[in-house]
């Protein structure tokens, strides 16, 4: 089993993507875009590997205007090199990616001129992964699309187009999913009998848009599983938690570590991948294949403790000690009680006097090498946050500063100037 996570990363340098207005979209806009793109896509992958997720959503804005006749470039030759090497290293890796066009790609819909473009950003994705030089298990993951007031004729059209519009090529790779208003997993399943496309189940929507609420989500896995062929590869799901406070369907900020271990034991299978929907995005994907990890060692949660420390310091101190408690027995792997602590600190609201401590605690690292201008800097900014409620945001600038210019990677790779 895989666990993953979607399209960008959260505090990692150099992966970060770029786009521009239509009106700049000029050749040479275009081509710099392009190559600062894929390079940040393979700094994505490499950190992938690195920390061993298996399973990745590439972002479907790598080419700006990708689908769009704004794009008039040959991409897809014009940076062959690129794409061989990031797919090389993702082959080789054994990761499996994926895309997902957005919701303006419908091939339901009954405006002709909306499945032409539709049918064409299919295209453009189709062709991204294929110059990956990725097979067929590297999906194409599309949502059904709009009811219309008819939702059996608006099932019908997809089916028609599916059939009569879309290339072999693009059926290879395309998987439909149920969502959180219109489509149900029951409704889905129809479509996939219809077409062969198999189907990608998604708890959260599942939860508010369901067929039959007697059924769990090892009956609706189990059920999905089977349209899946060998050639697709291992099944893969969606799973997200819905965000207290907020709208129907907005997932949480981060995966909360006991509802996900429920969930994971009651579907686990080998032949099973599981995509994370979360806004702490590579974090969370993290945190859930650490606390399923097969060979736990203390010295995965001391990595992770090693660049949260700083954020954890920053909103409670008293947490930060007992966390440190926590990991003092070597022989130990207290992963949920570690994520416990975590998740409960970084919930929490950084007060002046824990961000002055925690700032302070960061400026040691360099405060015998900064010239005089430097350290004067630094006490000004953290004597406004002290006395004037000043911002803190400034003086983690500056040290973040420090930290570049005095080449602290260990500080470089804190959390504590993402959060």
């Amino acid at each position: 089993m895989s666990i993953g996570y979607a399209c960008l990363t959260v505090g990692v340098p150099n992966t970060g993507f770029k786009t521009c207005r239509k009106a700049n979209a000029t050749e040479e806009k275009l081509k710099e875009l392009i190559h600062f793109n894929l390079n940040s896509l393979e700094n994505v992958i490499e950190y992938n590997i690195k920390n061993n997720i298996k399973l990745f959503r590439i972002s479907s804005d790598i080419i700006p205007f990708g689908s769009s006749p704004v794009n008039t470039l040959a991409w897809w030759e014009l940076f062959k090199p690129q794409f061989e090497q990031i797919g090389s290293k993702i082959k080789s890796s054994g990761m499996r990616v994926s895309m997902h066009p957005g919701q303006y790609t419908v091939l339901n819909s009954p405006d002709e001129d909306v499945v032409s473009r539709a049918v064409e950003d299919l295209n453009y994705h189709t062709r991204f992964l294929d110059n990956l030089g990725v097979g067929p298990a590297h999906k194409i993951i599309l949502h059904i699309g709009g009811v219309y007031q008819e939702k059996e004729k608006a099932m019908e059209r997809f089916v028609k187009t599916y059939q009569t519009l879309l290339s072999d090529a693009i059926k290879k790779r395309l998987v439909i999913e149920n969502d959180d208003r219109s489509y149900t997993v029951s409704e889905v399943l129809r479509i996939s009998q219809a077409t062969g496309a198999p189907v990608i189940y998604d708890n959260l929507h599942n939860a508010i848009n369901t067929s039959d609420v007697t059924k769990d989500d090892a009956y609706w896995i189990e059920l999905t599983r089977k349209t899946w062929k060998v050639e697709d590869g291992c099944q893969k799901i969606h799973y997200s938690q819905q965000s207290p406070m907020n709208r129907i369907g907005a997932h949480t900020q981060t995966v909360a570590i006991d509802p996900f271990l429920d969930f994971y034991h009651q579907v686990s299978r080998e032949d099973l991948d599981i995509m994370l929907e979360v806004k702490d995005k590579n974090l969370s994907a993290v945190k859930c294949i650490t606390a399923t990890t097969e060979h736990p060692h203390i010295n995965l949660l001391e990595k992770e403790w090693s660049l949260y420390k700083y954020s954890v310091l920053e909103r409670s101190p008293k947490l930060y000690d007992d966390i440190r408690q926590l990991l003092k027995d070597k022989s130990s792997f207290p992963v949920l009680d570690f994520y416990r602590l975590l998740d409960q600190a970084i919930a929490m609201e950084v007060t002046t006097g824990t961000a002055v401590n925690a700032a302070s605690h960061v400026y040691g690292y360099f405060k015998n090498e900064t010239t005089e201008k430097e350290k004067a800097g630094f006490l000004k900014q953290l004597e406004k946050v002290e006395q004037t409620n000043g911002s803190i945001k400034a003086l983690k600038k500056i040290l973040w500063n420090l930290a570049v210019g005095y080449n602290q990677p260990y500080l470089l790779q804190s959390y504590y100037f993402v959060f």
